[in-house]
């Protein structure tokens, strides 16, 4: 009851931002440049979700996850230069040990490896700054970093893809991809040119602990570096590849993790439609990790409808096998102002496994969500 009250009380959490883009990050910094003075941008997203997940491992919940970002800018004699800030309640409104979630892995509550549950959000999810320059030839450098920031690994973070963010569900493939988002230290260097984007990072490596509301700085000993192709406004190409320095405090040893991802992101007057595929692979001590998502989203008028697949090889603490994973869902937007615009939805989740996880799981494994959403009526999507 306690978490359902506080999910409630954090409706007057999301605010306003300024006009959609595809790309707001880049959006901001062009306005710094151009006018003087401080440019602000904020966003924020509160799903309120029933949430009910099948047979004895699963269960039902009310919780609300929940983030909320700003951005500022400002142009100097010797580039633009960004701040920016990412917070979220979700240890009050989810629990320290997260919302459920079947088959998910990653992280540690009390002792234990987080199984069958998305472990929360830290209270800090970003902070950090960048200085951008021109240089000769139509070519940019940026500098970025700093107590919380995601390094230059994987796709965008799935909250921010425009084909994710009407979803109030981390994918499975969480750990594959984009979990590095928060990581305690980081610096990273990028030139840009043209459609080209070639980006390096040194970082902390290392999951966040249990302990949501502090920082979990550790050395800065991993290191990455992704290459984007941005052919044009709806197009964006990545790979990557990265060195994780014992990144989980039970498994012990390196990580490398490759990604590519590619998304189609259309933004037509209030309208989108966005879809991202992607491959994602952890070469571990012991054992290979791998997997593959499709995910799409269709946001015209009041209505949304999403959708994701996944297939991926589901953490040795879970038998070590397969499993296909397949969800569908939509939004009605029933009220807009002040900023604000909030929607009910509902979604439902089929897992497919092999029969070898039959006497845990059951042989129809699902789960089914119904929420409140509310958040700001313009979105930072598809930021890097």
């Amino acid at each position: 009851m306690f978490r359902f009250v506080a999910a409630c009380a954090l409706l007057a959490m999301a605010q306003t931002a300024v006009a959609q883009d595809h790309d707001h990050a880049k959006m901001l910094r062009d306005q710094a440049a151009a006018q003087a003075g401080w440019q602000w941008m904020q966003d924020g997203n509160v799903f309120v979700m029933f949430n009910h997940q099948s047979s004895d491992r699963g269960g039902e919940e009310v919780v609300a996850p929940n983030w909320w970002m700003l951005m500022g800018s400002r142009k100097t004699s010797r580039g633009v230069l960004t701040f920016s800030g990412m917070f979220s309640l979700d240890a009050l409104t989810v629990g320290n040990d997260g919302y459920r979630e079947l088959f998910q892995t990653g992280e540690t509550f009390e002792g234990q490896p987080v199984i069958d549950r998305q472990h929360p959000h830290d209270l800090f999810m970003g902070l950090s700054a960048s200085w951008r320059v021109g240089l000769p030839a139509t070519t940019t450098l940026t500098i970025k970093g700093g107590a919380v920031d995601a390094p230059a690994l994987g796709p965008i973070p799935f909250m921010h893809r425009a084909s994710a963010f009407d979803n109030p569900m981390a994918p499975l493939t969480h750990h594959l991809f984009d979990s590095t988002h928060i990581a305690f230290g980081v610096a990273t260097a990028a030139i840009e040119r043209g459609p080209w984007t070639l980006e390096g990072s040194v970082f902390n490596g290392r999951e966040p602990d249990e302990h949501r509301w502090d920082f979990d700085f550790g050395r800065m000993d991993s290191v990455s570096a992704r290459l984007w192709f941005k052919p044009n406004a709806q197009w964006a190409f990545q790979v990557s590849t990265g060195h994780l320095a014992s990144p989980e405090q039970f498994e012990p040893g390196n990580v490398q993790r490759t990604t590519a991802t590619a998304s189609w992101t259309r933004v037509s007057g209030g309208n989108i439609d966005a879809v991202t595929a992607g491959f994602g692979v952890n070469e571990e001590p012991s054992h290979l990790r791998q997997g593959v998502f499709v995910e799409a989203a269709r946001h015209h008028g009041r209505n949304t409808f999403y959708g994701r697949a996944e297939i991926l090889k589901i953490d040795p603490h879970i038998a070590g096998v397969a499993a296909g994973v397949f969800t569908i869902g939509g939004v009605r937007d029933i009220l807009t102002g002040r900023g604000l615009e909030s929607g009910i939805g509902a979604a439902a989740t089929l897992y497919v496994t092999r029969g070898l996880l039959d006497p845990f799981y059951g042989s129809h494994p699902h789960s089914v969500q119904v929420f409140f959403r509310l958040r700001s009526a313009a979105h930072m999507v598809n930021m890097q």
